[in-house]
């Protein structure tokens, strides 16, 4: 069932419309995936907010006889900062909450990876220049940061 469960994941997120390059934020990261997915873990629960989910993509690849490097999509929210987007456009409710991805490229580098909060929100009708649009991108920036070095 787990690895249904995985696969219904990948599924979904392989159904999401493509991002164009300048909605995609990054930053690299020192260490390993699983110990830069494990700070941002620690970050965000140490913030207040909750992790929803930690979903392994190469775990799941292996797991249908295929490979991917090292990829680990983290899924969490703070009610807080998210509300007064679902608010303001129930439609907010199909990004959030929040997603980074942390990977590692073809040279071995760990990056950290998110989608613009604005660009996010405007996608579903949001208002991109909203008020609550600073909060969440600042959120975003202070938990990548803390994961990227550990500090």
């Amino acid at each position: 069932m787990r690895g249904l469960a995985t696969g219904l994941v990948l599924a979904a997120a392989m159904a999401l419309p493509a991002q164009a390059d300048d909605d995609i934020r990054k930053r690299a990261a020192e260490g390993s995936v699983a110990e830069v997915t494990g700070r941002l873990v620690a970050a965000v629960e140490g913030a207040g907010a909750t992790v929803f989910a930690r979903v392994d993509h190469a775990g799941g690849a292996r797991t249908a006889g295929a490979e991917l490097r090292p990829m680990e999509l983290l899924i969490f929210g703070n009610p807080k900062i998210g509300t007064p987007a679902i608010q303001a456009e129930p439609m907010a409710g199909l990004v959030l909450p929040l997603r980074v991805l942390v990977y590692e490229d073809e040279r071995g580098k760990v990056w950290l990876a998110w989608q613009d909060p604005g660009e996010m929100l405007d996608e579903v009708g949001g208002d991109d220049d909203a008020a609550y649009v600073a909060p969440i991108a600042g959120a975003l920036d202070k938990l990548t940061a803390a994961a990227a070095t550990g500090g």
